[in-house]
This record gives C-alpha cells, sequence and structure tokens, in this order.
C-alpha cells in the first residue's frame, strides 16, 4: 500500500496497524451492520484457523493443534464468526485465542501488550463470545454452524439452546447417543436409603452403530447444490437420538432444577448422517436442534454451507494476507484481522452488485 499511495509511508501505516488506539470492534461491527444484511445469510458460522509462527514473543502464540500444518506447531489459532448464504459470505468478528500458558506469563504478556482483562478462554467460550457481541450489534441470529471441534463439545450445543439459538454442527461418530424410544427405569429401592436415580437399561451406543443399524436401504439420495463440477448430491438419513454422557446428564439435571426433579430422560436431538455410495458405512455425522419435521434437503445444506468459509479463508489468505502479519501486539493483530475483514467484505460487495463491472 506505501509503495503504491502518492504519499506512502510506510512507517506510518506500519504505527497505524500496531500500536494506533483505535477500537478494531467499532470497525467490525459497522463493517458487519453493512454488509450481513446485503449477504443475506441463511447461517453463521463458527470457525477457526491457525498462523504458524516462529519463536516465542508474538501474542498469543503457542505450540498448539495447527490446522494449517495439520500438526502440533508453534501457531497463532484464532476464532472466528461468517455470516453465510449459499452464494455469499463476510467475516462479522474474530477472537485470537489466548493458550494457558500466556496467563502467569507476565515478560510476555507485557511485551506482547495483551490487555490485564484478556485471559486464557476456551475456544468454543470464545465462539459463544462472538455469537453474544453479533447479536448485541442488532444483528439477527441465524441457525449456527460448526465442525466437529465444536459440536463435540456438549456444553457449547447446550449453551446454543439455552440462547434459544438452533444449530447445526458436526461431531464424530464415536459419541454416544440412546435411541429416541429408550427410556430409563428406577431400580428397586434397597433398604432405608435414597430413592436410587433413573438410568437407561442398555449402555448407550456410538452414532455409527445407530446410524448403521438400518442398512444403506433407509437412506435417501439429496441433491443440496450445484458445484463447478455438476450437482452435489448424496445419500441422508435423520433419525432422533438423546445423546449420553456426564454433560448431558447434568444439563438435563439442571433444566429440571435439580436432580430431584429429573425423571433421567434425556434430551432428544436430530441427527442426519450421510452414507456416500460406494462407502462401506456412514461417513458424515451431524447433530441439530431442528426436528425430523424439517425438510432433508434443508438440513443437508445448512450442514454443508461451511464449504463457504473454507472458500473465504482461501480468498483471503490468496488475496488479502490474513497471515502476513509481523507485529507482535495483541490491538496489532485484530487491528491487522479487521483490515482484512473490511477488504474481504469489499470485495463481496462488488461481487454482489449487478452494476459492478467484472473483473479483467
Amino acid at each position: 500500500m506505501a509503495e503504491r499511495l502518492p504519499d506512502g509511508d510506510m512507517q506510518a501505516l506500519q504505527q497505524f496497524v500496531n500500536q494506533s488506539p483505535w477500537e478494531h470492534t467499532a470497525v467490525l461491527r459497522a463493517v458487519a451492520r453493512k454488509t450481513v444484511p446485503i449477504v443475506d445469510p441463511q447461517v453463521w458460522v463458527i470457525n477457526d484457523v491457525s498462523f504458524p509462527k516462529d519463536g516465542k514473543m508474538s501474542a498469543a502464540v503457542a505450540r498448539q493443534w495447527c490446522g494449517a500444518l495439520g500438526k502440533q506447531a508453534n501457531c497463532q489459532v484464532a476464532v472466528s464468526l461468517h455470516a453465510a448464504s449459499d452464494t455469499a459470505s463476510v467475516s462479522i468478528s474474530w477472537r485470537l485465542f489466548l493458550p494457558k500458558e500466556w496467563d502467569d506469563d507476565a515478560g510476555r504478556r507485557s511485551r506482547a501488550e495483551t490487555p490485564d482483562e484478556v485471559r486464557h478462554r476456551e475456544k468454543w467460550r470464545l465462539a459463544l463470545d462472538l455469537i453474544d457481541e453479533a447479536i448485541g450489534w442488532g444483528l439477527a441470529p441465524q441457525v449456527i454452524v460448526a465442525d466437529a471441534g465444536y459440536g463435540q463439545n456438549a456444553a457449547f450445543r447446550h449453551a446454543l439452546a439455552e440462547r434459544g439459538l438452533d444449530f447445526v454442527v458436526a461431531v464424530r461418530s464415536d459419541e454416544s447417543a440412546h435411541p429416541h424410544d429408550a427410556l430409563p427405569t428406577v431400580p428397586a429401592r434397597s433398604g432405608n436409603g435414597r430413592k436410587p436415580a433413573a438410568r437407561y437399561r442398555a449402555p448407550a451406543s456410538s452414532l455409527k452403530e445407530l446410524a448403521a443399524e438400518t442398512g444403506r436401504v433407509s437412506y435417501r439420495r439429496v441433491t443440496w447444490r450445484k458445484g463447478s463440477k455438476g450437482p452435489m448430491r448424496s445419500r441422508f438419513r435423520v433419525q432422533t437420538v438423546r445423546p449420553a454422557g456426564v454433560a448431558a446428564r447434568r444439563h438435563a439435571r439442571s433444566q429440571a432444577c435439580g436432580a430431584a426433579g429429573w425423571d433421567g430422560v434425556l434430551p432428544a436431538v436430530t441427527l442426519p448422517t450421510e452414507w456416500p455410495t460406494g462407502a462401506a458405512a456412514p461417513t458424515e455425522y451431524w447433530l441439530t436442534s431442528l426436528g425430523e419435521q424439517v425438510p432433508l434437503r434443508r438440513l443437508v445444506r445448512l450442514a454443508k454451507m461451511r464449504w463457504r468459509i473454507e472458500h473465504d479463508y482461501r480468498e483471503m489468505k490468496h488475496g488479502l494476507g490474513p497471515d502476513h502479519f509481523e507485529g507482535r501486539t495483541w490491538r496489532g493483530w485484530h487491528h491487522h484481522a479487521t483490515l482484512v475483514t473490511a477488504a474481504h467484505a469489499f470485495l463481496t460487495l462488488r461481487r454482489l452488485d449487478p452494476k459492478a463491472p467484472a473483473p479483467a
């Protein structure tokens, strides 16, 4: 930018990104309010992205899982929220994930100018913070979509439900659940002790077992969108299950206002699964708060809409440089991410404007 501007000043631009006290949240809010209504999203997508780094002094850098490299590596990780439709998407906001080792490292915190109030917070909690922030900006919430890194977390799903937000989130095949029609029983009381709690007699099954129990014959072919190589289609099935596990039981008890008021019945959710032609077993699994009465094609479209975000990341990385930030400060990183968001939003609006001239 400095080279192309007639009065470009590299040092001034670096100061603007790294040290200038402008509030990045206000800019993100303005960009979101302008672009999200035009995109007209059907989903809000939670995702995280990693940036490989050298050294130990950049804000929030640590040895952790780096998706960009597919292994544990020295990197920064950010959680992001996006608004997406079939034809376009825009970033709403970002949060840099602070690893726990940074909480008590006063030296690194000071050099990276990490705010005192910023402490380690799990990624799924950062995701909820982003959602709450966007709603606070006046944006209309949409169905929340996320990969298994978030969907596998029962606390995240329960927090969305408590906010009254619908979701379609990916989960692993080894997640445990009971069939919808399974009911707990209360064991006979022995002696004068406390009444036994209700429990399921049969152990929970994996989602893989539940999804495959009726075979491929119960799966229907669905076409959810047109890709660059033609219609995208596969076979899907929807069923209702009751996720099991400690977190599920704890949430059910809390919803029943204490263990004494809980009848032991675990909450039910919908399980869409995908079994492609030629595969030996189902390959993709989601849990959703949307019931089986929702058309299967719509459920599949919502679940698959994360592809827009992968498209955005590719575009941003190849053309806008979200991983090009060379500073080390907390403020500088969020300034840089905000400028990338604004640039991407500008390009998105140009594409959606029928009067905009096509690029050469």
